[in-house]
């Protein structure tokens, strides 16, 4: 499933195809199950914000890492993909996390702002802080990301 194709943005610019999915108002499979999505892109820009909710937690009553994790390697894969070519593809090679403060669902709001570093024919990488609504810093992350031609 290709949820680019199904919204009918197959031969569009990578950024083109976000600016759509945006305009449509559709999340992203793991952004509807996780609550988030994306709201603002630019070239080599992209922004995702939701609300961690009681289905996040861990064990010990505050966000799961991993919400954190998949919501900053959503928004440097977003980056990404606002410089790939209607027929290219990427993937996440490896992401680094760190985490600053903890997050609890009294948190509210966070938003998640990625950069472009560089992009070229077969890496890409990128970064992205995770803030609150005061614009305290929550995690950050750098990604490498594998770019590659892709076969339909």
């Amino acid at each position: 499933m290709n949820l680019l194709d199904d919204a009918g943005t197959s031969g569009l610019s990578g950024l083109e195809q976000l600016q759509g999915l945006i305009a449509s108002g559709k999340r992203t499979p793991i952004g509807e199950a996780l609550g988030f999505g994306l709201i603002e892109v630019g070239k080599g820009y992209a922004v995702f914000e939701g609300t961690p909710g009681p289905s996040v937690l861990n064990l010990t009553g505050t966000v799961h890492g991993g919400f954190a994790a998949t919501v900053l390697d959503s928004a440097c894969g977003a980056a990404v993909h606002t410089r790939i070519s209607p027929t290219q593809g990427y993937t996440t090679l490896e992401l680094k996390t760190s985490f600053h403060r903890p997050i609890t669902t009294e948190t509210g709001p966070v938003r998640a702002e990625a950069s472009l570093i560089s992009f070229g024919r077969r890496a890409a990488f990128a970064s992205a802080a995770l803030t609150d609504a005061a614009g305290r810093v929550l995690a950050t992350a750098t990604s490498s990301l594998l770019v590659f031609e892709r076969s339909d």
